[in-house]
């Protein structure tokens, strides 16, 4: 789909099994490497088809893990959450800053260093040209990561 020239604006792809209560290590060292060969193969498709450039991949999830791990091996729901965005026009690096777990809140979670909204908002007012506020119900303040 993405090779056909009929141009794409989006497209989702899924990966299930993170919500890990129990077994987590392995469960998760399996989906991560399948996360990255995709995501390796994507890449490479794309520069293939001269298409990295002109391409956005951006990572989501529901919700986050909480850092303390439960009796089963696992971890729960969390508030805190990790996003990766790829592309040719993306400036690397890592933003916001590292998870404050000495600042637990009362259930356990660290405090979110990136509002996801402020992601959402770069992704559409600097790469689709469209306004945030309107989409968002507020204004969010984009990221700067994303080359001209």
């Amino acid at each position: 789909m993405i090779a056909s020239q009929a141009g794409v604006a989006a497209v989702k792809v899924s990966l299930d099994g993170f919500d890990t209560h129990g077994n987590q290590p392995g469960t998760h060292a399996r989906l991560l490497k399948e996360l990255a060969g995709g995501l390796v193969a994507l890449r490479a498709a794309l520069v293939e088809l001269g298409r990295w450039n002109s391409t956005l991949t951006m990572t989501y999830a529901e919700f986050g893990r909480r850092p303390r791990e439960n009796l089963s091996n696992g971890t729960d729901h969390g508030t805190a959450n990790a996003q990766f965005v790829l592309g040719g026009r993306v400036r690397g690096g890592l933003y916001g800053l590292r998870p404050g777990l000495a600042r637990l809140d009362g259930n356990g979670n660290p405090p979110f260093a990136v509002d996801f909204r402020d992601l959402y908002a770069t992704v559409l007012e600097r790469w689709w040209g469209v306004n945030p506020a309107r989409a968002l119900n507020a204004r969010f303040a984009p990221l700067d990561i994303l080359k001209a």
